[in-house]
């Protein structure tokens, strides 16, 4: 039997990217307003019928189109995936946090680009990444819209991308880091769906950008992660570590504000809603939330040091070598 080959070029419709208003929260809000406003009438009914009907059309539409993605192996081509990490021991942790600060600190950008413009060059250096290992360019939307439901129900994420849609929010302003947050969304939206993945291709695909603001937002998200796990995951140990770390006060800035401290029930719901989202990620194969932060800096650190893995890593982006 002849195998199809996946064609060199996959066009993404993502057309619900472009609604006026987040698509799933048409579908959860859109039953609620029309009843608040028709009730239980057939007008309501139809209303709720409609919304529906568009978001699931679109979804379908933009699965016929993913169809024929050819996906990045990571075990064969970095030598680490989900279930195939080198632990850091925390002496390397340490001495990469050493040498991300220095770096960041020598090669300071102050510019940052207005959030529309800056999608359309993430989305640029991310496909042409992904396409320089699988031979084949994934074009897909490069809209990001600043609201969505699920930002109010998840307060500590910073983004979301919707699998079905392939609808990208931003929920806040994330400072120098906002280039990496909208990478890594919007590797879910080429198919990348688990969060170790996007984490990691938004970092090789920035550091191999050669656009100075794109290599020093992954490299300070990778500090950010490694000052995380340092800290316990512990908010106020990381506010700690990090007024002891030399960095730039423009960087730490984008780093506190991560971090803003809550109290009482506040703080509460959030753990919460951390394990709820933790238990989902366990669900579908991952390795929890941490995979964020552990899961990700051993990546880089398997991949790096990796005697199997077919890439190199981008010369911006190595801090570990070789044995």
């Amino acid at each position: 039997m002849t195998r199809l080959r996946a064609p060199a070029d996959i066009r993404v419709a993502n057309r619900a990217t472009r609604w006026p208003v987040s698509p799933i929260d048409v579908v959860v809000a859109g039953p609620l307003v029309a009843r608040l406003l028709f009730g239980a009438t057939p007008i309501g009914r139809a209303i709720q019928a409609v919304s529906l009907g568009l978001y699931l059309a679109s979804a379908a539409r933009d699965w016929r189109d993913r169809r024929g993605i050819r996906k990045i192996d990571f075990a064969r081509e970095f030598g680490a995936s989900v279930r195939r990490l080198t632990p850091m021991p925390r002496e390397a942790r340490e001495m990469e946090t050493v040498t991300l600060v220095g770096r960041l600190n020598d090669e300071f950008t102050a510019p940052r680009m207005p959030r529309r413009e800056l999608a359309v060059l993430v989305d640029r250096h991310l496909t042409d990444y992904i396409a320089g290992i699988t031979g084949q360019r994934v074009h897909t939307s490069a809209e990001v819209r600043g609201f969505a439901l699920v930002g109010v129900m998840f307060p500590f994420a910073l983004g979301a991308c919707d699998m079905l849609t392939g609808d990208v929010a931003i929920f806040r302003d994330t400072g120098f880091l906002e280039p990496h947050v909208i990478a890594h969304e919007f590797s879910h939206r080429k198919s990348y769906w688990k969060e170790l993945e996007a984490q990691a291709l938004a970092y090789l695909s920035l550091t191999a950008s050669g656009e100075p603001a794109l290599v020093q937002s992954a490299l300070l998200e990778r500090l950010h992660r490694n000052l995380l796990v340092l800290a316990g995951h512990d908010p106020a140990g990381f506010r700690q570590l990090l007024a002891v770390t030399p960095l730039r006060p423009e960087l730490r800035e984008s780093l506190l504000a991560l971090s803003a401290q809550t109290s009482g029930v506040a703080r509460r719901v959030e753990q919460g809603l951390r394990g709820v989202y933790d238990r989902r990620m366990r669900l579908t194969g991952q390795n929890g939330i941490s995979d964020y932060s552990v899961g990700f800096t051993n990546l880089l650190f398997t991949f790096e040091t990796s005697a199997t893995a077919r890439q190199r890593p981008p010369a911006a982006g190595v801090v570990h070598r070789k044995p």
